[in-house]
């Protein structure tokens, strides 16, 4: 089926436990003015750092390293002294990295990847905006409260920035995964437990990365970070922690809950037990009239037998969209913060209509660019 319409045409018209596989991945190349040093390559993992292999350069400064074909994507680092070169293996892929000391930090260049220029993009932005918080420092008057202004001013572009190129640009890539744990001066820039804008970046990333590798660990404890981060977010009047704790250990998805045609709220983590079709669209499109046909066919066709589906309305016109969904069967919530939907954000969707399944115990199994036959796939599930 043809999607409606891309996200961003969309708003304008509203207004780890890597390295345990048995194929291998390449990182080499030259440093060139490091002859007699030794070039470690660390590999990043979950909650530490271990060395996995090092090699003492010789006057060509060429290495090699194999390294073990990650379940989802590891990080790595080349390492002389305080020189560092950041690096991402998804594959069984080949990188080319060349770089001269004393400037191998800043000064290097990757082939093969461009997930890699990409990282290496980010790791010089946060670079950068180390070295202006450090002359804002050094420059600093007796007045403290001024200099953390203009400090909290220089973080809070670099998040926003950050946000809209690196992570909702593409959540599934590792750079976004990267950009979360970026550090200033040893504390996140991201912030996973306190601030909302922080959080929904964590979710972003983990929703995608558990559509594609489930059980892989960073996958799983970057889940547990992000519900525990939207646990604590959310405002007070819309939590019963009593409640919602137990669904919050268990499901795993990112909870959606918003108001349908009667004002009720519908959370998607209560439909637990049924298959799901998570649904992003908008009504107000020329298209929408045959696909609602389509799913209705599909909701009459198997409702009975356990399918729902969770509709989630991006209509900038409330009016509109009651009337519009007065006589649908399924559930059908509207986000009130389209056209820029933080519930769309956070699931990774840029076009409309965008649609996921979600199985019997509450997981997120596939997104539509997964799916070659719905039907049959709503089947299968329901057979589970």
């Amino acid at each position: 089926m043809k999607k409606l319409l891309n996200i961003l045409t969309f708003a304008a018209l509203l207004g780890a436990v890597g390295c345990t596989q048995n194929q291998t991945a390449t990182i080499e190349g030259n440093i060139t003015e490091a002859a007699g040093k030794t070039l470690y390559l660390d590999c990043i993992g979950v909650d530490h750092v271990t060395i996995a292999d090092s090699v003492k350069l010789k006057g060509d400064g060429a290495f090699r390293f194999s390294v073990q074909e990650p379940e989802c994507f590891d990080f790595y680092r080349l390492r002389i002294g305080k020189e560092l070169v950041y690096l991402s293996v998804d594959s069984t892929e080949t990188l080319k990295v060349t770089a001269a000391l004393p400037a191998m930090s800043v000064a290097y260049q990757v082939e093969g990847s461009e997930d890699n220029l990409m990282l290496k993009k980010l790791v010089n932005k946060q670079s950068e905006l180390q070295h202006a918080v450090q002359t804002l420092i050094r420059n600093s008057g007796p007045e403290v409260g001024v200099t953390q202004a203009r400090i909290d001013t220089l973080v809070q572009r670099y998040k926003r920035e950050v946000r809209m190129e690196y992570i909702y640009a593409d959540p599934g890539k590792p750079y976004a995964y990267f950009a979360l744990f970026q550090r200033l001066g040893g504390s996140l820039i991201f912030d996973p437990l306190t601030i909302r804008d922080d959080v929904r970046c964590f979710a972003a990333v983990a929703t995608n990365m558990d559509l594609f590798y489930p059980e892989a660990l960073r996958t799983k404890n970057l889940k547990s970070i992000a519900l525990k981060g939207m646990k604590h977010t959310r405002p007070p009047q819309q939590v019963d922690y009593s409640a919602l704790q137990d669904k919050i250990v268990e499901a795993s998805v990112i909870d959606i809950n918003m108001p349908d045609i009667d004002g009720v709220m519908r959370r998607l983590t209560d439909l637990k037990g049924k298959v799901v079709m998570l649904d992003f669209t908008v009504y107000g499109h020329e298209q929408s009239a045959a696909r609602v046909i389509i799913l209705r066919e599909l909701y009459e066709k198997y409702a009975e037998q356990g399918l729902e589906i969770y509709q989630v309305a991006l209509d900038e016109n409330e009016h509109f969209w009651k009337t519009a969904v007065e006589n649908i069967p399924w559930i059908c919530v509207r986000d009130e913060e389209a056209p820029y939907s933080s519930a769309a954000t956070v699931y990774g969707v840029r076009e409309l209509p965008t649609y996921f399944l979600i199985n019997r115990a509450g997981e997120l199994v596939m997104r539509d660019t997964m799916v070659k036959d719905l039907e049959a796939e709503i089947q299968r599930l329901l057979k589970e």
